[in-house]
């Protein structure tokens, strides 16, 4: 069992992640390579294909259960800067969390024994297995990770307006129930952790099926759950299909609306003229699938509950 305990000023502090954190996602995805999931079978056998021989040291370090050492999942914005995270991780930090992946049936491999000491050949491995996955598993296919974040996060958010925190909380995964202020989650584990007023941050994965992972990192306690469109789904040609039913520039509108976005910003990211965004935001604003408020002389857009769900596939936020 899997128990987050929060008192009513971590219920203050819940907060959704702005964006996919590149190296979570990373070691998600080494995870979901070793899986054995039907919806990623496809997927994992064509990534494993074209996968550099260099990544491999990394398959090492992560199991499929994702629980490999937490300096590989600094909640950074960008790769580049995660990585320089995981490279200065302190040392200590290091060989706790080795101690902990070995005690809980990870085999330790030569090189890995070498990280906790912090000898040179052996981070610089590490640095070009993480370089050599990022490559080959996530770059080729991050606009689609982070179409499916930013979709997953508005709807929660949609859902957090319409249900309140408990719910939305509640519905993170099959089976999740409130015992008083202590929200428990199904789990091979038993894990039981207190957020002592800090909060939790929630980060949706695309990649990632199983039971909803607490990690801790720094001061930082974080969340992941399965977003619900996973990558596999994801990969399939949605975007024709929603062209073929709203025409392709609505259907790039509609994608970007998972976001409040202006008028300006559609034109200037879709390279349209402003007069045939309003042109298309109208339309789309009559169908109900998007709304508009104005903030002084700026319009902003946004998707409703009902373009979310013909966006992702799921049911509209009433119906859930």
């Amino acid at each position: 069992m899997l128990r987050l305990c929060f008192t009513a000023e971590d219920l203050l502090q819940v907060t959704f992640a702005d964006e996919p954190a590149p190296m979570v996602e990373l070691t998600l995805a080494v995870a979901a390579l070793q899986r054995p999931d039907p919806l990623f079978t496809l997927w994992r056998r064509r990534t494993l294909h074209t996968l550099p021989r260099s990544a491999g040291p990394l398959l090492e370090l992560v199991p499929a259960t994702a629980k490999g050492p937490l300096f590989l999942d600094p909640l950074s914005r960008g790769f580049d800067d995660g990585l320089d995270e995981v490279l200065s991780a302190p040392t200590p930090f290091v060989r706790t969390e080795l101690r902990r992946v070995h005690a809980a049936g990870r085999r330790p491999v030569p090189w890995t024994r070498l990280l906790a000491d912090r000898d040179r050949e052996a981070w610089q491995i590490l640095e070009h297995a993480v370089q050599s996955a990022h490559a080959g598993v996530l770059a080729r296919s991050w606009d689609r990770i982070r179409a499916g974040f930013d979709a997953e996060r508005a709807w929660r958010v949609q859902l957090l307006a319409a249900q309140g925190i408990r719910a939305t909380l509640a519905s993170l995964a099959p089976g999740a129930r409130w015992q008083g202020t202590t929200l428990e989650f199904d789990s091979t584990d038993n894990v039981e952790t207190a957020l002592n007023g800090h909060g939790v941050t929630l980060l949706p994965s695309v990649f990632w099926t199983g039971r909803p992972l607490v990690g801790r990192y720094a001061q930082s306690t974080f969340l992941v759950y399965p977003a619900v469109t996973p990558l596999p789904l994801l990969d399939d040609p949605t975007t024709n299909a929603l062209a073929t039913l709203l025409g392709r520039t609505r259907a790039a509108i509609l994608e970007q609306l998972t976001r409040p976005r202006t008028t300006t910003g559609l034109a200037r990211q879709l390279d349209l003229a402003k007069s045939s965004v309003s042109e298309h935001t109208g339309a789309l604003r009559a169908a109900h699938l998007t709304t508009a408020h104005r903030d002084g002389k700026t319009i902003w857009h946004s998707c409703t509950p009902l373009g979310l769900a013909l966006l992702t596939g799921s049911p509209s936020t009433t119906e859930s």
